[in-house]
This record gives structure tokens, sequence and C-alpha cells, in this order.
């Protein structure tokens, strides 16, 4: 019997930050189905995401391919919203986050997160969701 070739993906790991828990599982599926990253962390709460990536920055030899090289971030989320977010994300060590890029994944459309979005360094793209395989092509 021939041997099941192993699927390529486009990034070892990426994570998606959203109170919703049903956008979390679709786009999780699409993520898979589109065998865009090979590991998804999935957070309901913006803190929950920040300690764990603190944590990933804490553990001693983490190999860089666990930290997510994207996280999908909404905007509206209870505690901490998602701007609050990039701005702990902002006080990681930048040897620790250069190499993730954030997407926002919202289903915002007020223009005052669009421009705010825009003008962080760290946001590199702006989506409304839910995720679609035409989204994750254009990443």
């Amino acid at each position: 019997m021939p041997k099941m070739k192993k699927p390529e993906f486009k990034h070892a790991s990426v994570m998606l930050v959203d109170d919703n828990e049903i956008d979390n599982f679709i786009n999780q599926k699409m993520i898979e189905g589109c065998h865009f990253a090979e590991r998804v962390y999935v957070h309901t709460s913006s803190k929950s995401a920040l300690e764990f990536y603190l944590n990933l920055v804490r553990a001693e030899g983490i190999p860089p391919e666990l930290f997510p090289s994207v996280i999908f971030l909404d905007i509206n989320m209870p505690i901490m919203d998602g701007f609050q977010f990039l701005d702990e994300f902002e006080k990681i060590p930048l040897k620790y986050r250069e190499n993730t890029r954030v997407v926002m994944l919202t289903t915002s459309i007020n223009p005052i997160d669009i421009e705010s979005s825009k003008k962080n360094k760290h946001v590199k793209g702006f989506l409304n969701k839910p995720l679609t395989k035409e989204h994750l092509d254009s990443l």
C-alpha cells in the first residue's frame, strides 16, 4: 500500500482569539481543511491567549515553530478587547514576537476599528468573519 504523503502547511502554528466558540470552531476547521497551519491554538479570551504566549516566552528552549506565526484576533471581546491585547503584545520582547503577524478577524465594520488596525505595526490584515479559503490564500 503506498504511503500517504504528509500535507504541506503554510504555517507551523497559528492562533485564533475570539470569544465566540462557534466562530472559533468554524475558523479552525477552515484553517485545518486548507492545510494553512499544522497547529491551531484556540483561545476564547485575549487574556488566555496572552498568557499562553507569555508561557511560551518564559519556557526555555521552545522551538520557534511553536510560536504562532499568525494570530487571528477578534476586536470586540469582553474584559480585554483586541486592541488591548495588541497593547500588551507590544510589551513582549521583540525577539519573541517579530515573526508573528496579527490579522484582525472581526464582524466590525466600524471605520475607527479599521483605521486603528491600519495604524498598528503588528496588524498585517483586516478580515471580516468567517475565514474563507480566499482569505487564507491572500495571507
